[in-house]
């Protein structure tokens, strides 16, 4: 029976050991990865991005290779760093830059905008045509229904 505290108190030392060394494992890196991050690959982004016109900002071919150049960024720091990757730090920091740069993006990738006047134009004036006609029409059938009664 004098070994049973031994061998409790080994178990649990082992599951706590595998229970922090799988928190380490999912966060994949400390604080340092994200500040390399932020400092390295955010900075050129940052840049990159202000020598793009704001309104191209959501126009995916405009941003699609800043893009990748800021997740590549982001795969060698981490590589550097021998963090893994992706994990929950990049999960959050593109969350970020897209909160920031994207926000008013559609989820197609295009830029919305209006179409040219020429076809917006019949899609105004139609129905203001149509409305005008039917209310010409109904006052115009209700004055001669009135003659016949």
């Amino acid at each position: 029976m004098g070994s049973q505290p031994g061998a409790s108190l080994y178990k649990q030392t082992l599951l706590w050991f595998i229970v922090v060394s799988q928190c380490v494992l999912t966060l994949g890196c400390g604080p340092h990865y994200d500040y390399a991050i932020e400092e390295f690959c955010l900075a050129k982004f940052r840049l990159d991005m202000q020598e793009l016109d704001q309104r191209r900002w959501c126009n995916w071919e405009d941003t699609v290779e800043l893009y990748g150049d800021l997740t590549n960024c982001t795969y060698l720091v981490a590589l550097k760093m021998e963090c893994f990757w992706p994990n929950q730090m990049v999960d959050e920091f593109f969350i970020q830059v897209h909160k920031h740069y994207f926000h008013d993006c559609s989820l197609s990738g295009r830029l919305l905008r209006d179409p040219p006047n020429r076809i917006l134009g019949p899609f105004i004036v139609v129905p203001i045509l149509v409305t005008l006609l039917m209310t010409a029409l109904v006052v115009w059938r209700s004055k001669r229904s009135e003659g016949i009664m």
